[in-house]
């Protein structure tokens, strides 16, 4: 069974308008093959390359892990304009998977630490109510199992406490519970809140989904996230798009520079 759920991704015709059509990378864009179980957009903020993955995730109607729904989110009306105007080619149409931008994400667990002082204090007051009038602790237990069931339910899913761990730990614990086999998952600046160690980690687990037939198209500026083995990387700094070799990334080679004489880049950027 494939790994390739959506194949290919094209403008229905040649609108024109405002944003998001005034984008270079929008603006021209033809056929886009998807015919890797990875692939990545890369460019220079502004580039078009979230916008697009946002349009494609308006037109999957994919679930949104965020403060919103992509179908209902304020900030995305013009993405959904671009989604209409996307045509999804499928080898096999699939509904699971999610949306993600890492920006949501903190919006996400805002919501989830609400919920759990919700399911908390539902506990607490029932445990008062029962005290109050003397009624037995196993009424109590089975009064409150609902609440107390849920929080157990969150708290397996993502941590004891989402506040206490680490944004990165959140983050990945999030994958953890989200990836399906299968499924089909937009990734917009994943890398945001992970130390280089957690962006391998993040790795490990896109690569044991592949392995389960999942889908993944991921925004990203991470040279680390980029090296997937046998990725299609998408460069969204060329007009038109343009498929481009890991070796010839600029995010990876500024970095590879960087890294090798960055007392070079030092000198040059602070005048020494």
């Amino acid at each position: 069974m494939s790994s390739i759920h959506l194949r290919s991704v094209d403008r229905r015709g040649r609108e024109e308008g405002p944003f998001p059509f005034t984008v270079p990378a929008i603006r021209t864009l033809d056929q886009l093959a998807l015919d890797t179980p990875v692939t990545f957009f890369v460019g220079e903020n502004g580039s078009g390359k979230s916008t697009l993955l946002e349009g494609i995730a308006a037109a999957a109607r994919l679930p949104a892990i965020g403060s919103a729904d992509v179908q209902r989110d304020e900030t995305l009306e013009a993405q959904r304009r671009l989604g209409k105007a996307l045509r999804l080619t499928w080898a096999k149409r699939v509904t699971r998977g999610f949306f993600l931008r890492a920006e949501d994400f903190f919006g996400f667990t805002k919501r989830l630490a609400q919920q759990r002082v919700e399911f908390q204090q539902h506990a607490a007051d029932i445990e008062r109510e029962y005290q109050t009038k003397g009624r037995s602790a196993y009424a109590m237990g089975l009064a409150q199992l609902p609440a107390r069931a849920s929080l157990a339910d969150m708290e397996r899913r993502y941590g004891v406490d989402l506040d206490a761990n680490s944004h990165g730990q959140s983050f990945l614990k999030l994958f953890q519970s989200r990836f399906v086999p299968g499924g089909l998952h937009l990734l917009d600046e994943p890398e945001a809140p992970l130390s280089p160690q957690s962006q391998l980690a993040l790795l490990a687990m896109i690569g044991e989904m592949v392995g389960q037939q999942a889908q993944f198209i991921v925004a990203t500026h991470s040279p680390m996230l980029l090296a997937f083995p046998g990725a299609r990387i998408y460069n969204f700094d060329a007009t038109p798009i343009q498929a481009v070799a890991y070796e010839e990334v600029d995010h990876v080679r500024i970095t590879r520079d960087f890294l090798t004489a960055p007392e070079r880049y030092l000198n040059q950027i602070l005048g020494r």
